[in-house]
């Protein structure tokens, strides 16, 4: 059986660079690209959630905390595919791995985010 042409790998500008590493850590970098995909569906969820139900918050208050948890969402999507590009070619290159840049922003969001829901429904 032959081996299979990796140059045809997409991402190409991922693949086609250093070596291929051991199977096990590409499969960790996509299970850690899954895991930022499922936190962007939560916060997309949140988001969607103060809108479309009926809580009891004030409609500006509600708004902006919902608008707040979308583009947490949209941060945490594209920080998870950024870092899967990143994480994948370091791998190859068997250069240092970069911690997540937008984890610190995601987590004041959210702490934001709750507390505007909490004084809503307290208020």
């Amino acid at each position: 059986m032959a081996a299979p042409d990796m140059s045809q790998r997409f991402p190409r500008r991922v693949y086609s660079v250093g070596d291929e590493p051991d199977p096990r850590f590409s499969l960790a970098n996509e299970r850690t690209y899954l895991a930022w995909t499922r936190t962007a569906l939560a916060f997309f969820a949140a988001g969607v959630a103060l809108e479309a139900l009926d809580v009891p918050i004030d409609a500006d208050l509600r708004m902006w905390a919902a608008a707040l948890f979308v583009v947490l969402g949209i941060l945490a999507a594209v920080e998870g595919l950024l870092g899967w590009f990143r994480t994948e070619k370091a791998m190859r290159l068997r250069t240092p791995l970069r911690g997540p840049s937008v984890a610190p922003v995601l987590t004041v969001g959210m702490i934001v985010g709750v507390v505007m829901v909490a004084v809503g429904l307290l208020w």
